[in-house]
Order: C-alpha cells, then sequence, then structure tokens
C-alpha cells in the first residue's frame, strides 16, 4: 500500500443556521468529524475535497456551495496513525473547506470510515470533534455567521 501524503483536506459539512454534520470514525469509536482525507497524486485542494465529501458521504458537492476557506492548518500527526506516511514524516498539512446544504440530508457513510453520523447544532458539534483544527473551523463558522 502507498503512503498517504501528508496534505489533507477539512470539509465541515452544515445547514445555513449552521447545523453541522458529524460522522464517526470506524477505527476509534466515540471519534467524531467532519469529513477529512489525504490528497491523492495530481489533485488541488479543491478536488480532494469534492472526492472526499463524495466518498465520505455520498453527496455531490457540484449540487451544493463548496466554500475554500482560505486557510490550512500544520499539526503533527497522530503517532497511531504516522505508519500510513513515509518514514519520517510527522507533520501534515490540512486545507479547511465548508460545504453549505440547504438542510440536513441523509448521507450516503463510507461504512470502513464511519459508523454513523449525527446533525448538530454548530457550538455542540464543536465540541464533540476530537480534532482541535476541526474544533476551530466549526467555531470559524460561527465567528463568521449573521446570526
Amino acid at each position: 500500500m502507498p503512503y498517504k501524503t501528508p496534505i489533507s483536506v477539512l470539509v465541515v459539512i452544515h445547514t445555513p443556521d449552521l447545523q453541522v454534520l458529524l460522522l464517526e470514525r470506524a477505527d476509534n469509536t466515540g471519534w467524531w468529524q467532519s469529513v477529512t482525507g489525504s490528497q491523492e497524486a495530481n489533485e488541488t485542494p479543491v478536488q480532494t475535497a469534492i472526492r472526499e465529501v463524495a466518498e465520505e458521504t455520498g453527496l455531490d458537492t457540484a449540487l451544493y456551495q463548496l466554500n475554500d476557506l482560505n486557510y490550512v492548518n500544520e499539526y503533527e500527526i497522530y503517532p497511531r496513525f504516522r505508519h500510513r506516511y513515509a518514514p519520517g514524516i510527522t507533520q501534515n498539512t490540512e486545507h479547511v473547506f465548508s460545504l453549505t446544504v440547504p438542510a440536513p440530508v441523509t448521507v450516503t457513510l463510507a461504512e470502513r470510515e464511519h459508523l454513523r453520523y449525527i446533525w448538530l447544532p454548530a457550538s455542540l458539534a464543536a465540541q464533540r470533534c476530537f480534532s482541535p483544527s476541526n474544533q476551530a473551523a466549526i467555531l470559524q463558522l460561527l465567528g463568521n455567521s449573521d446570526d
């Protein structure tokens, strides 16, 4: 199996009133997150976001509003996941996006990746996320809200 690229996307899927979709990881019960995934060869971050949303939720981003939030997170890869990357790789660069859907929608989970999903108000979704960068992305949406 080839090593993962240490460049990824985070896509926060939400409604206009900031209900946020969270997915529970299959490999870590109780770990909730937004859509995430590593960039594949020759992909741009936008292409990665489109592919990952389709793979993890079955949603077609062309039907909704995909937004590049124009910031990246640099973080240390959890030691338990480093075997997925080339030797010596310890840092990841994560490009952050949001996808606005009109209302909470039914999604089709990638069974090997996620166990279940839930829609929560943004403040509760941020609290539920295991990842600090995911929490921050959701909180940024709250800060950019006109509510």
